[in-house]
């Protein structure tokens, strides 16, 4: 086909009487991680999207390559999967929902329990902030309005604070532990508590899309905390500690009267045969994810020890990831970073997150921190 000059961009094409809800221009736009620039002579690291640097293992590769199914409809329950992980968390099946990674679990839930209702009320979504970047879009596109709460100058949740948010119109509540971008946890002792200050009627959602790398005694478990408290949703996934994140499977647990619900909202078919298949070998192999994901510790261990050696504050890592809480320093270490062809996550004035990635990056990365005089610290 070639060009004429009669043809048009379709993007510059005015669609005269379409327009968007009010509220799309009110959100903030998702950024997903940049990848490295190329720089001559040093080979380039992606650590700005928390993935994963390993592979998925060679049994799990085998069963994606041997998936020969994809003209047909996966099955809409992910039954094969669900029924593993009911084994691996010793949970009921029928607790479990699938999603397209755990965001799709949360936009489920979010479509289901919170949004605007018949008298034109909104209902309110309270979270930490800064969290993770999605949830003001999953909670404004599902209708419902957000109420973030800072978090403590060390990256911690203020627990207290949002407690004190809880209103008659609060439906949902989320807690993300790790908490992503910081890295914290949440405690058992602390989440306990905060509980006893929720009503019933609202929705408690731990997000634990980091739980595969958390290594502190003390930190909750959302599996047991949904054991105990019928309002608890735990949000988990695949894309992290198993590495398939290109496949998109997470899911959500939460007791009956709620996931009946949720099935209602479930996007069909959202998690593929192939993912399906991937994310039961991996529950099969646990045992040989766990060492990966112990290498990827360790190098936490030693970038944190790294950093705080040179002086460096860094909120207490329990993810495959640091923050580095740099303020208005931080395009200008981003900047740096990317010429040393290092691609980090910078968050405006903010911070940068930085992924633990390959053993070569994590040591370009401190020694980049090595040379940088604006080191940041709590506040």
């Amino acid at each position: 086909m070639t060009t004429t000059e009669n043809d048009t961009d379709a993007a510059e094409v005015p669609a005269p009487g379409t327009a968007p809800r009010p509220v799309i221009g009110k959100l903030p736009q998702y950024a997903a991680g940049k990848p490295p620039v190329v720089v001559e002579g040093l080979q380039s690291y992606k650590l700005s999207s928390n993935e994963n640097p390993f592979p998925p293992l060679p049994a799990v590769l085998d069963a994606i390559n041997a998936a020969a199914t994809v003209n047909r409809y996966p099955d809409p329950l992910s039954t094969a999967l669900r029924n593993e992980l009911s084994a691996f968390l010793d949970v009921p099946a029928e607790d479990i929902v699938t999603g397209g990674g755990s965001l799709g679990a949360l936009n489920q839930l979010l479509a289901t329990f919170a949004g605007q209702n018949p008298d034109g009320t909104t209902d309110e979504v309270i979270y930490a902030w800064r969290s993770f970047e999605a949830y003001p879009i999953s909670v404004g596109l599902a209708g419902a309005e957000s109420v973030q709460v800072p978090l403590n100058a060390d990256g911690t949740h203020n627990l207290d604070a949002m407690a004190e948010a809880i209103t008659e119109r609060t439906k949902v509540i989320l807690l993300c532990t790790p908490n992503n971008p910081t890295g914290p946890v949440l405690t058992t002792a602390q989440v306990e508590n905060f509980l006893r200050r929720v009503p019933s009627s609202v929705i408690v959602v731990i997000d634990e899309a980091y739980e595969d790398f958390v290594r502190d005694d003390d930190a909750v478990n959302g599996i047991d905390m949904y054991r105990s408290h019928p309002n608890v949703v735990v949000l988990r996934t695949f894309s992290k500690g198993a590495g398939l994140a290109g496949l998109r499977v997470g899911y959500s647990v939460s007791h009956a009267p709620i996931t009946r619900h949720l099935r209602v909202a479930a996007v069909p078919f959202a998690v593929s045969t192939i993912a399906e298949q991937a994310a039961v070998t991996s529950l099969r192999h646990h045992d040989e994810i766990v060492e990966r994901i112990q290498r990827l510790v360790a190098e936490r261990t030693r970038v944190v020890e790294g950093l705080e050696a040179l002086g460096w504050f860094v909120p207490a890592a329990q993810g495959n990831f640091v923050w580095l809480g740099l303020g208005e320093n931080t395009p200008e270490f981003a900047a740096l970073a990317e010429e040393q062809a290092l691609a980090v996550r910078a968050f405006g004035n903010e911070g940068v997150r930085v992924t633990i990635g390959e053993e070569e990056a994590n040591t370009r990365f401190l020694a980049l921190c090595a040379t940088y005089t604006k080191a940041p610290r709590v506040s």
